[in-house]
């Protein structure tokens, strides 16, 4: 299970991320701890005004539990995560909220603490916590069999596939997933030991390699993006200018976007605009379904907790009308009846609560499974959207390498007339 932490302000903004279930198939506020209000934005607003009365600007500490892409685990196996996390952190009886997400039939948990001691209203430090949620993500692993992912094999290295917010932001705006845009440029640079090897290795993938107004090296594709090359090839700028030498030989981001412009036919532009048409028309049948599977499970989680919460209600009623009033109610303290039922009520209890936290897992579960069957067609169907993409830009570069030659076809020829001119000018 991968848990990523970090230290952070903004209550609001969080809960309202939190609790947003446009992006997600499912969200479930599961518990509130040391709160007075009952829902998350009131909670985390607590947290705030508790904050006010120290100098920590940040208050809180948000925690992300992400079991491995086939795994479904239960509200069990996140909380015995969670407790594990609190204890190693040190965030033990601290106020704390608990969210599940639930998305493309994955199933992953937030947890916000507060870092404000309220006995001695001082922020909790929490030092080498990064590490610490290493140390435990590697243990959940080998506890549960699940395989561990290359990171923890190799010292903890980090991924060539990480990306940051703002890479995400702008290969959303392109419809494109942003691994696969960080692979293409990986691979790119990793087959070439030249400025032109690699070059054309970008060509191959619809990109283009210009100088920079303040970024260096970048890279534009057909729609006029720019991309840091440094940033999304994962070196450094010192390494990018020792294989591709000196950025200001290269031509400008105006200069490649009007070549660009000439190149790229207009046939080839409405192609495209035809391909992410048919794109979109692929997706409808099976987004309906999504959002048809999304509304049925959200009805049959509301029809069981209903249901739940009634039973609740009727074996409470039960269990307090065991207890005697008046003087047999007294006889029964005295004679410690009273404490006997009381002690069965409380096994009761958490039987009861017990059975209500499997009922709502063997649900998930089921719904789960649904989910990940249809998520698996959407998946086949945006690999092949990506080989449809792949095999247009690979068109659009042989149609860019066609124009390019019978450019140059035309300079050989005009520099052959012009030879020839001077030969019979001075014989």
């Amino acid at each position: 299970m991968i848990l990523k932490g970090s230290q952070r302000a903004g209550a609001k903004n969080l809960s309202v991320h939190l609790m947003n279930d446009k992006d997600n198939d499912h969200v479930t506020l599961f518990e509130l701890r040391g709160f007075v209000s009952d829902n998350l934005h009131g909670a985390l607003a607590e947290i705030h005004a508790i904050s006010n009365g120290t100098q920590c600007k940040q208050f809180m500490f948000s925690l992300s539990l992400n079991p491995p892409k086939e795994t479904v685990a239960s509200e069990a196996e996140f909380l015995q995560a969670i407790e594990s996390a609190e204890l190693k952190l040190g965030l033990q009886n601290q106020p704390r909220a608990i969210v599940f997400h639930e998305k493309e039939g994955r199933r992953h948990a937030h947890v916000v603490w507060s870092r404000i001691d309220a006995d001695s209203m001082k922020a909790i430090n929490l030092p080498h916590f990064k590490r610490k949620l290493n140390d435990l993500s590697r243990d959940l692993f080998l506890e549960h069999g699940w395989q561990l992912p290359d990171g923890f094999k190799h010292g903890h290295g980090k991924s060539p596939l990480n990306f940051t917010l703002a890479e995400w932001q702008q290969a959303k705006r392109l419809k494109l997933d942003p691994r696969e845009i960080k692979q293409d440029f990986a691979e790119a640079w990793q087959r070439s030991d030249s400025l032109k090897a690699f070059s054309n290795a970008l060509n191959e993938k619809g990109y283009f390699i210009a100088r920079g107004d303040r970024r260096g090296f970048v890279a534009i594709n057909v729609q006029g993006e720019i991309f840091s090359i440094p940033k999304w090839t994962g070196v450094k700028t010192k390494e990018a200018k020792e294989k591709l030498g000196d950025p200001a030989n290269l031509p400008s981001v105006t200069e490649t976007r009007d070549k660009i412009k000439n190149l790229v036919k207009n046939k080839l532009t409405d192609f495209t605009h035809d391909v992410d048409q048919k794109h979109v028309e692929d997706f409808k049948p099976l987004l309906q379904e999504k959002h048809g599977m999304i509304k049925l499970h959200r009805h049959e989680r509301k029809i069981t907790l209903k249901g739940q919460k009634d039973r609740w209600q009727t074996e409470h009623r039960t269990r307090m009308h065991r207890l005697n009033n008046g003087f047999r109610g007294l006889w029964d303290k005295v004679s410690g009846a009273s404490d006997k039922i009381k002690k069965q009520s409380a096994l009761e209890a958490t039987k009861g609560l017990k059975r209500d936290q499997q009922q709502r897992d063997r649900l998930v579960f089921a719904q789960m499974h649904d989910r990940q069957k249809l998520q698996k067609q959407i998946e086949n169907l945006r690999r092949k959207h990506s080989l449809n993409r792949k095999l247009l830009a690979r068109e659009i570069n042989q149609t860019m390498r066609t124009v390019e030659l019978n450019e140059q076809i035309q300079k050989d020829q005009a520099r052959s007339r012009n030879v020839r001119v001077r030969q019979r000018s001075f014989p």
